[in-house]
């Protein structure tokens, strides 16, 4: 009985899409046997949608459209944060050091640029010196510099990471009627503010929360070690593969000679914004002193050659335009290794092709967004970021 009724209605699935005959021929005329309205069965039949296949030739299936709001935007497998962060834990211990202070705010640092490389947030656009009515004015000036001027949020769909939805819903809350300050996206959105005015912008447990987004995605897993007096909850690497990856793509990226940007740096094929990505991992693990994990199977000579160029990549794209008057400069973002990274160069012009073929790239990359380079607010913060994060040194 159940086969018959299954059968009956693959053929009612047929049927739809093909005319009958008040008589009852055609496809569906078998539904008039032993009825004595065929005529009204088959226009029931005819009328109805099946839930039908995904696969092509199936009928319509019912969807959210909210689940299919950036579905064409195509994403990293791992955000900005969690490669960083990656690159700091131990393999075989599955904890960071001790003694790295400036991961924690690094981190924070890397939501505001993953934020914007999905085009999300943005920088406030200047306003004409006579239209600036707004309490904010003096915010909105080009003259500002890049770390006071306003965030605002561009687009608030979400991302699907939790970390970035939650910072996304949380500027969004604030932009009206009061942008939230650049300065805020890092020094005072840290999860340790001391701040009692600005304790509604924590983010909490970030470094906790990420590892355990990555297990979640089978790249780290969940230990519980022994330390003396108390047990920790630790994630070793399970996947090494994935980590070996992000190693591959930085030590690629600072040991490259020439003006070509080598395709195993550039990361998965196709990404929007690849080598700025790519530039602002190297960026973010410098800062963040996670690079000596990613430098530790080369020399001596190799490793400070190595630290010395993400300095000068750093220094290059923390100002806007990229690469523009004062990158390099120390008044502007001081070297954080101060001439010790110069050591084993030789020449301090030995890979300066590099940074500037990388220059050129993020250039190109950004022409065929379709919209002006120097009107695209999303960028400049980029570089407010990397602005900010240039300075920890002197911040901590």
């Amino acid at each position: 009985m159940s086969a018959g009724g299954l059968q009956r209605r693959r053929g009612a699935a047929s049927m739809s899409s093909s005319p009958t005959t008040p008589s009852g021929e055609g496809n569906g005329s078998s539904l008039g046997n032993g009825n004595g309205h065929p005529e009204r069965r088959q226009t029931e039949w005819a009328g109805a949608v099946h839930a039908g296949s995904a696969f092509a030739g199936g009928s319509k299936i019912a969807y959210d459209p909210r689940d299919l709001v950036g579905a064409d935007e195509q994403t990293p497998k791992l955000t900005l944060m969690e490669e960083v962060l990656l690159l700091g834990i131990k393999d075989k211990q599955g904890y960071l050091s001790f003694w790295n202070d400036n991961i924690s705010y690094a981190l924070r640092g890397c939501i505001l640029i993953e934020l914007a490389l999905r085009r999300r947030i943005g920088l406030l656009k200047p306003s004409a010196p006579s239209a600036s009515t707004s309490p904010y004015s003096a915010y909105q000036s080009r003259s500002t510099p890049l770390a006071d001027r306003l965030v605002v949020v561009l687009n608030p769909a979400q991302t699907g990471e939790t970390l970035l939805d939650e910072t996304l819903r949380m500027m969004h809350a604030q932009q009206n009627p009061n942008p939230p300050p650049a300065p805020g996206a890092t020094d005072e959105r840290h999860l340790g503010t001391w701040n009692v005015m600005k304790i509604g912008f924590q983010l909490k447990q970030v470094r906790e929360r990420l590892a355990k987004g990555l297990v979640d995605k089978g790249v780290l897993r969940t230990e519980k070690r022994n330390f003396l007096l108390f047990d920790m909850a630790t994630h070793p690497v399970a996947d090494v593969r994935t980590k070996e990856d992000i190693v591959r793509r930085v030590v690629a990226l600072v040991s490259a000679t020439t003006s070509s940007v080598p395709k195993e740096a550039a990361g998965e094929p196709g990404m929007r914004d690849a080598v700025l990505r790519a530039v602002c991992l190297v960026c973010a693990s410098y800062t963040a002193s996670v690079l000596d994990n990613a430098f530790g199977r080369l020399g001596y000579e190799e490793r400070e050659a190595a630290f010395g160029r993400a300095d000068e990549i750093l220094a290059e794209f923390s100002v806007w335009p990229y690469g523009g008057e004062g990158a390099g400069a120390s008044s502007s973002t001081p070297g954080r290794r101060k001439g010790g990274s110069r050591i084993a160069m030789g020449s301090t012009g030995d890979g300066r092709e590099s940074v500037v073929g990388l220059l050129s790239e993020v250039r190109k990359a950004m022409g065929e967004g379709g919209a002006d380079p120097g009107e695209d607010t999303t960028y400049e913060l980029v570089a407010a970021v990397l602005d900010v994060l240039a300075k920890l040194d002197s911040l901590i």
